[in-house]
C-alpha cells in the first residue's frame, strides 16, 4: 500500500488504519520515521529500501519475504512511497503472492507526482494553460540500455505537462531529446527535491537551462520535475513556504509513544520531524506496590505524577487492580510538566496542585513548602530511571513515601538502516528532555558518529540536569529551555530561527 510521498499526513485513512492494526510492515527507504516509531514495539519491521545502484535487497527476496511472512499467519503491510500502482513495482509483487495463493488487498497512496507540485505552488492542470498531464519516468530500468519512453513523441505535445519521476541523473540527455523534438526551449521548467517535507527545494528555469540549474543546485534524488506553463504559478501559490520553521530539520529523541502530538505541533510549524526516539518505555507491573497502595488508610493521600507516561500507565494499572476510577477522589493530585497536567487533563483529572515548569526536583520543594505533609501518605508515581531526590525530599518533610514504578525506560535500539537514513539527512536541530534520551544515543553510535550528528547542529536541553548529561558525552548544548518545558523549547525555536536561521549550511529553499 502507498504511504504517500513524504509528509505523513498525507497516507490515506484506509492505510493508517491497516498500519495499526498489522503484525509486520516491509517498507521502502522514503517511509517517513513516524510512520514506523509510533507503531507498537511487537510489530516486526523489515527494510528493504532501494537507492539508485543500491538494494538492500533483491526484488526476489523482497517477494519471497512477503509470502514467507503471510503464510506464517501475520497480517503484512508491505509499505511503499507514493503510490504502489504509480512506478512503484506494486503489480510484480502483487503478481507474486497471486501466484503463490496469498490473499491481498490494494490500498492507493498519493503520488509523489501530484503532491510535490501541489506544495511547491504548481498544479499539474490548468483549464488555462494545461489541459493533461503526463506522468514518465527519466529512470531507466536496470536491464534496459535505453529509456521505453517515447521522448521524441512527448517533445512534440503541447498545451499540457509533463511529471517526470527518477530522473536526476538523466535529464541533461532528457532535454535535449525534448528540445531536439521541437519543444520550446523558453517553456517554464522545475526541479522538486525531497518533495512535501519541510526541507524541499524547488528550482525554477526554462527547459534548456533546467540541467545547468539542478546542476547548479545540487539537486539530489528523491526529486522529480515539471515541464510545462503551470510551472509559472509556483512564485503566487507557493503556500508551504512561508510556514515559521519551514526548512528546519529537527530531530526529536524522546520516547515515541509520549511524542505525537510535538511531531504534529513541528511539522505544523513547516519542520521535518526526523523521529529518532533513543530511549522507549515498557508498562512494568509490580503487585507488591499496588498491594501497598491498597492498605493505606491515611486522611492526607498524595499521588505525585512526573511524567505522561506515568499517568497513562498509571490509570492502566488502576483499572486492573482497583478497578473504579472514582476511587483516585481519595487522594489530591500533584503533577509537573504541560504534558503531564495535559494527560491528567485528558483522563478528566484536575490536579489539586500542578507545576508547568520546572524540574521534578522543585516539585517536592513546592510541595513542600506549600503544604503540611507530615501525615501525608503519597504515591510517587516513577519509572525505572525517575530521581530519588522527589522521595528524599517527601520523606524529610514527615511524609510516607510509597515509590511506585509503573514503567520502565531503556535505550532505543537502532538498526544499520534507520542510521544509514539519518546520516544521510543530518538534522539543523536536536532536541533532548532527558538525559537518558542523552544515553541512548551515545548507545547507538560511535563517538565519532556522534561528533558528526551534533557538529554543526543546535542541541536543545530541556534544563540543567539534561544539559549535564548532555554534555558529559561530548556535546555541545547550544540552547537550554529557561522554563523546562518542551511548549518552551518549541517557542524558543521559533525566536532563534527567525533572528539566526536553523541550518547547517544555508540553502535556498523553494
Amino acid at each position: 500500500m502507498g504511504a504517500g510521498p513524504g509528509d505523513p499526513d498525507l497516507i490515506t485513512v484506509r492505510a493508517r488504519y491497516l498500519l495499526d492494526n498489522c503484525d509486520a510492515v516491509v517498507y521502502d527507504s522514503l517511509i517517513p520515521d513516524e510512520l514506523l516509531v509510533t507503531l507498537p514495539v511487537d510489530v516486526d519491521l523489515r527494510y528493504v529500501g532501494k537507492k539508485t545502484g543500491e538494494h538492500s535487497l533483491p526484488q526476489d527476496e523482497i517477494n519471497n519475504l512477503l509470502v514467507r511472512l503471510a503464510s506464517q499467519g501475520k497480517r503484512v503491510v508491505r509499505l511503499k512511497g507514493g503510490d504502489p500502482f504509480v512506478f512503484g513495482r506494486g503489480a510484480e509483487e502483487a503478481s507474486y503472492l497471486q501466484e503463490h495463493g496469498i490473499a491481498y488487498e490494494i490500498v492507493p497512496g498519493i503520488t509523489s507526482g501530484v503532491a510535490a507540485p501541489a506544495y511547491s505552488g504548481i498544479p499539474c492542470t490548468d483549464r488555462r494553460d494545461a489541459s493533461y498531464v503526463m506522468f514518465l519516468t527519466g529512470h531507466k530500468a536496470v536491464d534496459k540500455m535505453l529509456s521505453s519512453v517515447p521522448w521524441d513523441w512527448v517533445g512534440g505535445a503541447k498545451d499540457g505537462t509533463l511529471v517526470i519521476y527518477m530522473g536526476v541523473a538523466e535529464i541533461p540527455g532528457i532535454v535535449e531529446k525534448l528540445l531536439a523534438a521541437g519543444m520550446p526551449p523558453d517553456l517554464p521548467a522545475a526541479a522538486i527535491e525531497r518533495g512535501t517535507v519541510s526541507t524541499q527545494r524547488t528550482v525554477t528555469s526554462t527547459l534548456s537551462e533546467l540541467p545547468a540549474a539542478v546542476a547548479e543546485a545540487h539537486i539530489r534524488p528523491p526529486a522529480l520535475f515539471i515541464i510545462g506553463k503551470v510551472v509559472g504559478y509556483h512564485d503566487a501559490l507557493s503556500w508551504y513556504r512561508d510556514k515559521p520553521l519551514f526548512g528546519v530539520r529537527v530531530m526529536v529523541t524522546r520516547p515515541s509513544d509520549q511524542s505525537a502530538e510535538l511531531y504534529r505541533e513541528l511539522r505544523e510549524l513547516g519542520a521535518e520531524v526526523l523521529a529518532y526516539p533513543t530511549i522507549a518505555t515498557i508498562e512494568d507491573f509490580r503487585s507488591d506496590d499496588w498491594d501497598a497502595l491498597r492498605k493505606v488508610t491515611s486522611e492526607d493521600r498524595w499521588a505525585v505524577f512526573t511524567s505522561e507516561n506515568g499517568v497513562r500507565y498509571f490509570l492502566k494499572q488502576w483499572y486492573a487492580t482497583i478497578g473504579d476510577i472514582r476511587d483516585l477522589r481519595a487522594y489530591k493530585v500533584a503533577a509537573i510538566g504541560d504534558g503531564t497536567a495535559r494527560a491528567l487533563h485528558a483522563a478528566n483529572i484536575a490536579p489539586d496542585f500542578a507545576r508547568t515548569t520546572g524540574t521534578t526536583a522543585a516539585l517536592a520543594d513546592h510541595m513542600v513548602a506549600k503544604f503540611d505533609l507530615s501525615q501525608a501518605t503519597i504515591v510517587r508515581v516513577r519509572s525505572n530511571l525517575s530521581s530519588e531526590r522527589v522521595e528524599a525530599t517527601l520523606e524529610k518533610a514527615g511524609a510516607r513515601v510509597i515509590p511506585l514504578q509503573v514503567y520502565r525506560n531503556f535505550p532505543a535500539k537502532w538498526s544499520a538502516a534507520t542510521k544509514t537514513k539519518l546520516f544521510a539527512n543530518l538534522p539543523d536541530v536536536i532536541t533532548f528532555t532527558s538525559g537518558a534520551a542523552a544515553a541512548g544515543l551515545a548507545k547507538n553510535l560511535t563517538t565519532d558518529e556522534l561528533q558528526r550528528l551534533t557538529n554543526g547542529a543546535t542541541v536543545v536541553s530541556i534544563g540543567p540536569a539534561t544539559t549535564k548529561r548532555i554534555e558529559s558525552y561530548g556535546i555541545k548544548v547550544g540552547m537550554e529551555s529557561k522554563i523546562h518545558t518542551m511548549t518552551s523549547i518549541v517557542e524558543d525555536l521559533i525566536a532563534r530561527h527567525h533572528t539566526n536561521p536553523l541550518k547547517r549550511t544555508p540553502w535556498s529553499a523553494g
